[in-house]
């Protein structure tokens, strides 16, 4: 009976120690299922772009609001005063023309047989101031001879004043022809000042844009307020400028003189270095858009650049400020309120108010809040990228995007 008691112990002991080494085993399997499971769940580090803090050149700058465009520093629209038909058409668009060349000319016809007629008008009143003038003097000498035999008694008082009467009226009908002359010459002057409102001349040199109308074709004015469209546009396309609009709030930080950049997108947005010319005194108010100032900027070199055309579209950047050796941070890294994400050695995220100086669209200086060789978040754009998150370098293009 003490055997069986004994066996019987034994075996129960076996059972429980299989049963806790089955719950035990149990235990383990389940921690492991949970530790993978947190292995395999766990947030994986966000790829992310940075830039490393360094020193160099900042410079503080603005930009137009909208896109400026190329202009000539001499352009004109050309028409003739008066209309009439074209008859001499002596250009063709693209040419290069001098000051004082003829470039159209309207029928006239008429008017030159008012000239005609104006010119012989002119030559028959100096023939009367011949024939007048002749006459007085012949009746001024006439009266001093009648003069003379008065002071012999051989006339009367009476006698004398008739031939001095006569004279100054001789010498008077001389006068009022000579006025005829002056008056027949003006009437020719004015049929020529006719006759030049249906020619048009290159008033500088140019080169001619556009032409309106062909020999034969009707020519009409084109008077200030009225949309018709010049007959000739002229062009001097060896002074180029750019014309550009500034927001009416950076206007009083411009002045003339201060260095700028222009760039183009027919130039592959080369910069070109310039100088501002001109601001202009008043704000331009266009309905629907902001309230801006013009501002002309003037390419420091115009000779280097090569196919410039007047109305390319161009961009200015004004210089307002500079400063070299400087700590400064990518523009596109920063925060609202001057915030930056700063990437730790073992990858933790942390945010950073910095103190900042003059700044651009590229570069913004920093005065305090960064260190030297600290590395800022250029990827701000990223789903998930705030402070507190483990990253890592980007290391793909896809990644980088």
């Amino acid at each position: 009976r003490a055997r069986g008691v004994e066996s019987a112990s034994v075996q129960f002991a076996g059972t429980v120690m299989k049963r806790a080494f089955r719950s035990a085993l149990a235990v383990v399997v389940i921690a492991l299922l949970a530790a993978a499971l947190w292995w395999f769940s766990r947030p994986k580090p966000i790829a992310v772009s940075v830039k490393a803090i360094d020193r160099g050149l900042v410079e503080a700058s603005i930009a137009n609001t909208r896109a400026g465009t190329i202009e000539a520093c001499q352009r004109t629209k050309l028409s003739p005063i008066l209309g009439g038909r074209i008859e001499i058409l002596a250009v063709k668009e693209g040419d290069q023309v001098k000051k004082g060349q003829l470039l159209m000319k309207l029928w006239n016809d008429d008017q030159k047989a008012q000239q005609t007629l104006a010119a012989s008008q002119v030559e028959l009143a100096r023939r009367r101031v011949a024939e007048a003038c002749v006459v007085a003097g012949n009746a001024v000498r006439e009266a001093e001879r009648v003069a003379g035999l008065r002071k012999q008694n051989f006339v009367s008082v009476s006698r004398e004043d008739q031939a001095r009467t006569e004279a100054d009226a001789k010498i008077a009908a001389c006068e009022t022809a000579k006025a005829d002359v002056r008056q027949a010459e003006a009437r020719l002057a004015a049929t020529r000042v006719e006759q030049g409102r249906t020619v048009l001349y290159a008033p500088f040199d140019g080169t001619v844009a556009k032409i309106v109308g062909e020999i034969g074709e009707y020519s009409t004015p084109s008077p200030p307020g009225v949309p018709t469209p010049p007959a000739i546009d002229l062009i001097d396309v060896s002074c180029l400028y750019v014309k550009a609009p500034m927001d009416e709030v950076d206007a009083p930080r411009i002045q003339v003189g201060q260095a700028a950049r222009i760039t183009l997108d027919a130039f592959a947005k080369k910069p070109f270095p310039a100088k501002v010319k001109r601001v202009a005194p008043y704000v331009s108010a266009v309905e629907k858009q902001a309230r801006t100032v013009e501002v002309e900027v003037d390419f420091d070199d115009p000779a280097a650049i090569k196919g410039l055309l007047v109305g390319y579209s161009a961009d200015v950047e004004i210089v307002l400020d500079v400063r070299d050796q400087v700590l400064r941070v990518p523009t596109a890294a920063l925060l609202e309120g001057g915030r930056a994400l700063v990437m730790g050695n073992d990858g933790l995220l942390e945010e950073r108010k910095l103190k900042t100086g003059i700044a651009n669209w590229e570069y913004t200086e920093v005065l305090e809040g960064l260190q030297l060789g600290e590395k800022v978040v250029t990827s701000l754009e990223k789903e998930g990228v705030k402070a507190g998150i483990k990253a890592r370098l980007a290391e793909s293009a896809d990644e980088k995007k």
